[in-house]
């Protein structure tokens, strides 16, 4: 019982060992908070902007209820195409937006900054502008340098984009792009999120309304692209018979003005034949304007209407980093860590992870039979010794 009582944690032990060694913590301590607080005053201030969109869902009438529960779990039960709907669909906007043709087109966008007085593309501005943490900017320019050692120098073609076939450089700006425009899809109500992240509170606002009013440009694209060739077919029909009709009333007046008291029977056959072509083509020409007028309708019907639940605004805040939680989480992390090393050091911790089950319970131990002057007799397993190897 001895053994047990010695080996047993005792809370009073822990705080006083954790007393006796205090000192620990005053040398500890500071010098953690100033740590973390030169990394947190080290890391840049960032501001995020939010916009949130809801396109109109055309088609996909039916399905009631049942297909309202399925979309919130990401199932579609209607047709992309039945009643005229869409073949890309709301929860597909965000891999259209981190295809590399998107982010390759946010490069030429015209931004100035909170405290610039002139306009820079937003290529030049990721690429020049950027403030990175010391440490980063140690790695980055080591690596640089190490770089180019083996590989030629690429010229900045920032002016000059293929999608296709990036540079190196124009590959690094979509990544970072990527980490800076983010967009999401709610899967039940098909409101589209989209959260730009930057340095600078106006460029934030300036991007996301930017890629905003891009991604409505390409759902409006898309959604009327065959109404749209069909009214460039109606207006070239369109063309064709005023053409012709413009050519008929001509003739028709150069004839009749010509022939006009004519008394031959030919004469007046001939001014009948124009004048019916005239009205054929009238009546083409007023059939064709019609569908023209009907294909004008059918583009502005089949155009999406968007609901702008909350538009791009320069943040006041900053979104981060969160310098007072930070250094509150290095502190707690190193008060715990001491004190870990505290235990150890005094081995509080050895009862933990190692016990002595011989020393714990003598008597449950089943007894061993042992020879002893030809008679078997019980004893302890406990009492039992392992002989020392020679």
């Amino acid at each position: 019982m001895e053994s047990n009582s010695c080996n047993s944690l005792s809370f009073s032990k822990l705080w006083q060992d954790v007393k006796t060694h205090r000192r620990l913590y005053y040398k500890v301590l500071p010098l953690t908070f100033i740590v973390a607080a030169i990394i947190s005053l080290s890391i840049p201030n960032y501001y995020n902007c939010t916009v949130k969109l809801a396109p109109e869902i055309p088609g996909n009438k039916g399905g009631g209820s049942l297909a309202s529960l399925a979309s919130s779990f990401g199932v579609n039960l209607g047709s992309p195409n039945a009643d005229g709907g869409d073949a890309i669909l709301p929860n597909l906007y965000p891999d259209l937006m981190n295809s590399v043709v998107f982010k390759a087109s946010l490069f030429p966008i015209r931004i100035q900054q909170e405290d610039a007085d002139t306009t820079t593309t937003y290529y030049d501005y990721l690429l020049n502008d950027q403030r990175a943490p010391w440490w980063s900017e140690i790695l980055s320019g080591t690596f640089k340098a190490i770089g180019s050692l083996f590989s030629k120098n690429e010229e900045n073609n920032g002016n000059k984009v293929d999608p296709y076939k990036l540079t190196k450089e124009q590959f690094k700006i979509v990544e970072t792009i990527n980490k800076k425009v983010v967009c999401d899809v709610d899967k039940k109500t098909f409101v589209i999120t989209i959260d730009v992240t930057d340095q600078d509170p106006v460029v934030a606002a300036v991007i996301a309304d930017s890629v905003q009013n891009r991604l409505q440009k390409f759902i409006t694209d898309y959604r009327t692209q065959k109404a749209r060739i069909d009214l460039d077919y109606n207006r070239k029909l369109l063309v064709e018979a005023e053409a012709r009709y413009d050519e008929a009333r001509k003739d028709y007046s150069a004839y009749s003005d010509a022939y006009r008291k004519s008394i031959f029977e030919d004469k007046n056959t001939e001014r009948q034949k124009l004048e019916t072509k005239l009205q054929i083509e009238s009546r083409a020409y007023s059939q064709v304007a019609t569908q023209m007028q009907v294909a004008e309708a059918k583009v502005q019907e089949e155009t999406p209407a968007f609901t702008l639940l909350q538009p791009a605004t320069v943040p006041v805040r900053k979104s981060g980093p969160k310098r007072a939680q930070t250094c509150l989480i290095f502190l707690f992390l190193a008060a715990i860590i001491t004190t870990l090393y505290i235990f150890h050091k005094e081995g509080d911790l050895l009862p933990l992870f190692s016990g002595d089950d011989d020393d714990d319970d003598p008597a449950g131990t089943p007894p061993s039979l042992i020879l002893n002057d030809s008679e078997y007799i019980l004893v302890p397993k406990s009492s039992l010794k392992t002989p020392e190897k020679s």
